[in-house]
C-alpha cells in the first residue's frame, strides 16, 4: 500500500441512516477519499437498496457489518453480500480460525462468481471502544496488546487480507505479520478533535508513520461545516 496517496486511504465512516444525506455526503467526497464505510446502523436501516444509493455516488465501499457467527453461516452471508461488489468487509477474528477461514473462501469464490474484484476481508480485533479494564471485564486473561496480536497472527494464518485494528497496535503487527497484511485503522482523530467514545486514538499522521494502510475517520469529516476542507486538511496533516 506504500503507493496509496494520503487522501486514498482514508475511508470515510457514514454514520446515519439517512439515504439521501449519505448520498449527497459520498458524492461530495468521491474525489478527496479513498472509499465510504457504511456500517451495520445504515445497513440495518436501509439495506442493500440504500447501499445501492450510495454505490452510485461512490464506488469503492467499504462494508462494515463485523460478521461473528458458525462458519457456513458467515460464508453463505459472504456470498449473499458479494452482489453488492464491496471493497472491503469485516468480520470478527473471536469467530475463530475455521470461521475466518471460511469468509476468506467465500469472498475468493463469490468474487468469481459475480465476476468481480475480491474484495479485502479483514477481521476485528479488539474494538477500539474498548481498553484493558473492559478486557478484564468480559473475561479475556491477557493485555490488550497481546490479545489483539494473537487474533491478528490467527487471521492472517486462516488466509484473512488483514485486521481492523486500534492505532496503538499497529506498529505490533506490522512487525509480526510483514508489510502486505493490511491495516484498516479507526480511531483516527485530527489534532485538536475530540476522542467521543474512541478510547484508543492517535493522529492520521502518526498512523501512516507507524504503518496503516487505511484509516477510518467519520465524525471528524461528517460534522464539518465543509466536509471535503476537513478532509484536505488531514491530508494536509499527513503530509506535513
Amino acid at each position: 500500500m506504500a503507493n496509496l496517496k494520503p487522501s486514498e486511504r482514508i475511508l470515510c465512516a457514514l454514520d446515519t441512516t439517512n439515504v439521501a444525506q449519505a448520498s449527497t455526503l459520498a458524492a461530495t467526497l468521491s474525489s478527496d477519499v479513498g472509499g465510504i464505510k457504511l456500517g451495520l446502523e445504515f445497513f440495518g436501516a436501509n439495506g442493500p437498496q440504500g447501499y445501492k444509493e450510495i454505490i452510485k455516488a461512490n464506488q469503492n465501499i467499504f462494508l462494515d457489518l463485523k460478521l461473528h457467527d458458525i462458519p457456513n453461516t458467515v460464508a453463505k452471508t459472504i456470498h449473499s453480500l458479494m452482489r453488492l461488489h464491496p471493497k472491503i468487509m469485516t468480520i470478527h477474528t473471536a469467530g475463530g480460525y475455521a470461521m475466518m477461514v471460511a469468509a476468506a473462501n467465500a469472498a475468493t469464490e463469490a468474487a468469481a462468481q459475480e465476476c468481480c474484484p475480491r474484495p479485502l476481508i479483514v477481521g476485528v480485533t479488539i474494538l477500539t471502544s474498548l481498553d484493558e479494564a473492559d478486557l478484564t471485564a468480559i473475561g479475556y486473561q491477557d493485555s490488550l496488546p497481546n490479545q489483539v496480536l494473537k487474533m491478528a497472527k490467527l487471521a492472517k494464518k486462516s488466509g484473512l487480507d488483514g485486521v481492523v485494528c486500534s492505532p496503538h497496535e499497529i506498529e505490533l503487527i506490522r512487525d509480526t505479520c510483514g508489510p502486505d497484511f493490511k491495516l484498516v485503522v479507526p480511531g483516527i482523530r485530527p489534532a485538536g478533535s475530540r476522542k467521543g467514545d474512541q478510547k484508543r486514538v492517535m493522529t492520521p499522521k502518526e498512523a501512516i508513520n507507524l504503518g496503516a494502510d487505511f484509516l477510518v475517520i467519520g465524525r471528524p469529516i461528517t460534522q464539518a461545516d465543509d466536509p471535503v476542507a476537513a478532509v484536505r486538511a488531514i491530508v494536509e496533516e499527513i503530509n506535513s
